[in-house]
C-alpha cells in the first residue's frame, strides 16, 4: 500500500505558495549537522511557479548553504537555452539565494548525453547518502505529463523503473529530443516524493493514477511507489476535478 496524501488548491498560484512554505518548513526542521538536505528538482510551468515563490519570498528564510540541489531530468541543451530546466530554475530562484555553487548539481545538457548520464550518476552517488544500495534524496519533486510520463520516463520506457542505473539517456517519443533522467528505482528510494500537477488536461491521468476506480491504465507515473517514503500530490482544482473526494 502506497503511503499517499492528496492536497487540492484553488489555483496553481495558491498551490505554489503552499508547497513553498511546506518545503521551507521541512528544510528548517531537518537535521543537517551530519548530512546535507538533498532535493531533486523538475522543470515545467508548475515547478517554475514554485521556484518563483521561493526566490521572491524565501530567499533569506533558509540556510540554503546546507541544501544540495539536483535535477530529476534535463533536456540535452546548453544552460542558456530556454528549454533548459536548470536555466529556468537558476533565473527565477537559485541566483537569488545565498548558496555555494558546489551545492548546485546541474546536469550538463550541452555535453555528450551518454557520458553525462554516467558522470551525473557518479555525482549523485558522491553527494547523497545511500540506502537500500541506492542514493537517497530527502525530496524528489516530480511533474506529470499529459501522456502520463514523469521525469523523462515516457510511455513504453517503463523498464526504467527496474533498471539498476542511476541515470540514463531518454528520448522524447514525439520530438526525438534526447534527455538525461534519473531512473525509477532512485525516484522510489526517496524519503518524500512530491507531484505538482495543474490543469484540466491532466485531470484524467491524475484520476487514473490516484483515483478510487478499478481497471486502471498504467502510466509511467503509476510506477512511482516509494519503498520507505510517501507520495504527496499537490493538485490545483482543475487537475483534481475528476477525483472522488468522499
Amino acid at each position: 500500500m502506497v503511503n499517499q496524501l492528496i492536497r487540492l488548491f484553488p489555483t496553481p498560484e495558491v498551490l505554489a505558495e503552499s508547497l513553498a512554505l511546506d518545503l521551507v518548513n521541512q528544510i528548517k526542521d531537518a537535521d543537517t549537522s551530519v548530512n546535507p538536505f538533498t532535493i531533486a528538482l523538475s522543470g515545467g510551468n508548475t515547478p517554475g511557479l514554485l521556484f518563483s515563490v521561493l526566490g521572491e519570498r524565501y530567499a533569506r528564510a533558509v540556510s540554503w548553504e546546507k541544501i544540495h540541489f539536483f535535477w530529476v531530468d534535463e533536456r540535452c541543451v546548453p544552460p542558456g537555452n530556454p528549454e533548459s530546466n536548470y536555466g529556468m530554475t537558476n533565473e527565477v530562484f537559485l541566483r537569488k539565494i545565498d548558496i555555494h555553487q558546489e551545492n548546485i548539481h546541474r546536469i550538463r545538457g550541452e555535453d555528450d548525453p551518454g557520458k553525462e548520464a554516467e558522470r551525473y550518476s557518479g555525482e549523485i552517488n558522491e553527494f547523497t547518502i545511500q540506502k537500500n544500495g541506492l542514493p537517497l534524496f530527502n525530496v524528489m519533486l516530480l511533474g506529470l505529463g499529459e501522456d502520463g510520463h514523469t521525469a523523462s520516463v515516457f510511455p513504453g520506457n517503463e523498464k526504467l523503473f527496474v533498471t539498476d542505473k542511476i541515470c540514463v539517456v531518454a528520448v522524447h517519443p514525439l520530438t526525438g529530443q534526447k534527455r538525461i533522467t534519473i531512473t525509477g528505482r532512485v525516484i522510489n528510494n526517496s524519503s518524500e516524493i512530491i507531484f505538482m500537477v495543474t490543469g484540466k488536461n491532466k485531470a484524467g491521468i491524475v484520476n487514473n493514477i490516484v483515483g478510487k476506480g478499478d481497471n486502471k491504465k498504467q502510466f509511467p507515473a503509476s510506477y512511482v511507489k516509494p519503498v520507505q517514503g510517501r507520495v504527496m500530490w499537490y493538485l490545483d482544482r482543475d487537475a483534481g476535478s475528476m477525483l472522488d473526494q468522499e
